[in-house]
């Protein structure tokens, strides 16, 4: 879906312009996005399928939720959102921690860059998989893995073709604060 964005300068600083976010990818404007990663108690992590349908790495393995923030929304409430409609999840604002952020420049064709500054939350899960509603158009899939799984596959990128390719560093960020935290 083409939505309107907000613009951002290299800083991550509000510029005051937006466009569409086709217009963004085209251009390789810097947008904001987030990223919530979603765990258990007893050190499982959620992971989503993207489509098949998806642009960008269609059928790979990636944060529980992810989706971009629209043109003055405010970065929380869009945490919230994209959680209720890409796993029928309702969180509270209080149920989600400000981990970080983190800028992504990748160039996918000629035409299009994906330039984001992911605003990464975590948020525990505390119902069963079997209670998530994936969004058929965005998901194809969602499972939940141990941490060490988790970080045998992505530290390193050891399943390089099974996740999405936010690094090494990001991965590991994730990682060591979930670990932290169960």
């Amino acid at each position: 879906m083409d939505e309107l964005v907000d613009i951002l300068d290299d800083q991550g600083k509000p510029t005051g312009q937006s466009c569409l976010k086709s217009e963004a990818h085209q251009k390789g404007l810097l947008h904001p996005t987030v990223h919530v990663w979603l765990y258990t108690p007893d050190g499982r992590v959620l992971i989503q399928q993207r489509s098949k349908n998806k642009a960008t790495h269609p059928s790979l393995w990636d944060v529980s939720v992810a989706g971009h923030v629209s043109a003055g929304e405010n970065i929380v409430n869009a945490a919230v959102r994209e959680v209720a409609e890409e796993v029928g999840l309702t969180v509270s604002e209080s149920d989600l921690e400000l981990l970080c952020t983190f800028k992504a420049i990748h160039k996918i064709s000629e035409d299009f860059t994906d330039a984001e500054l992911h605003h990464i939350f975590l948020c525990q899960l505390t119902v069963p998989l079997n209670q998530l509603n994936k969004q058929e158009s965005e998901v194809d899939d969602l499972a939940l893995v141990p941490l060490f799984k988790f970080a045998e596959e992505t530290w390193g990128l050891a399943s390089v073709g099974k996740y999405v390719p936010h690094g090494p560093t990001y991965y590991k960020t994730i990682i060591k604060a979930i670990k932290s935290r169960t």
